[in-house]
């Protein structure tokens, strides 16, 4: 897989994660960590995408593309 390919996926990822998904996770059960399941998943994209940005990020540092 080409790495702009990769890139491409990770910008996507968050924004199909946090607003594609909220139709299938609207739901208050189960409760995860004393958290409804809808404000769960949420919390789960606040971590993953600063986790998808530092790896955009280093993918494009090893390129040689960011000084």
């Amino acid at each position: 897989m080409s790495k702009k390919l990769i890139i491409v996926i990770l910008i996507v990822l968050p924004f199909i994660f946090m607003l594609g998904a909220i139709p299938f996770v609207n739901r208050i059960e189960p409760i995860i960590l004393g958290l409804p399941f809808l404000y769960f998943w949420l919390f789960l994209g606040m971590i993953l995408t600063p986790l998808c940005t530092y790896i955009i990020y280093r993918i494009q540092k090893s390129e040689g593309s960011i000084d």
